[in-house]
């Protein structure tokens, strides 16, 4: 699978080329920010008109991180949908593809900024979440022992930038997972001031590669 291992706050990681997080001791797959429907939203409210294949390619990815991994349990970590229309006006053959995604799993959408409220689509709905010692929240609060996504954050090594997971030894930040996300620099002030020394980025792609932030 290309993984990378490692142990976060007393907790082994396996951070995917893909960018969801497996952790394995609990069968517990994680992912953030899929922002489904986001080309719909566009269109309301610009009438630009983006190629609607991002729900799609969304879906396929995360369906072969849980065959790959075969989770209890799936936790979204907010901003799955880019607004709470866009979950509303989900296509039929979308809607039924997340309840296939769903069976016989524990599902968890946790609230983002962008979907700030229960949609109907199966699943449990909360504002954070404790796996072990960990929580699991759709913003950093500068908390220990804190799993969080919202700021896409991107990481660039040799004129190529990829989104990134980033952590140190007290917190963690998902990389966006949806196919229309942009990011946020490894280096932008927002995250520099959310972590200490070391800071690790994992880039992903076709392999998930750690690498020291400077």
């Amino acid at each position: 699978m290309n993984a990378y291992h490692f142990t976060f706050c007393g907790t082994i990681c396996h951070a995917l080329p893909s960018g969801a997080l497996y952790l394995p001791e609990h069968s517990v797959l994680c992912v953030s920010d899929l922002h489904l429907g986001k080309s719909d939203r566009i269109a309301r409210r610009s009438g630009i008109m983006l190629p609607p294949y991002e729900v799609q390619e969304t879906l396929q990815k995360l369906e072969s991180d849980i065959g790959a991994t075969a989770p209890d349990c799936v936790i979204c970590l907010g901003d799955s949908f880019d607004d709470l229309d866009a979950a509303a006006s989900l296509a039929e053959d979308m809607r039924l593809w997340l309840t296939r995604l769903q069976a016989g799993k524990r599902w968890v959408w946790i609230e983002g900024n962008h979907d700030p409220g229960p949609v109907d689509l199966g699943g449990t709905h909360l504002n954070e979440v404790q796996v072990a010692k960990l929580t699991l929240r759709h913003i950093a609060t500068g908390a220990r022992d804190e799993i969080s996504g919202h700021y896409h954050p991107k990481h660039r090594v040799t004129g190529r930038s990829r989104p990134a997971f980033l952590y140190d030894q007290e917190r963690l930040i998902m990389p966006a997972y949806g196919a229309y996300t942009g990011g946020l620099s490894s280096q932008s002030a927002d995250l520099r001031r959310l972590f200490s020394e070391p800071l690790i980025a994992i880039m992903t792609g076709h392999k998930a590669i750690p690498v020291p932030v400077r």
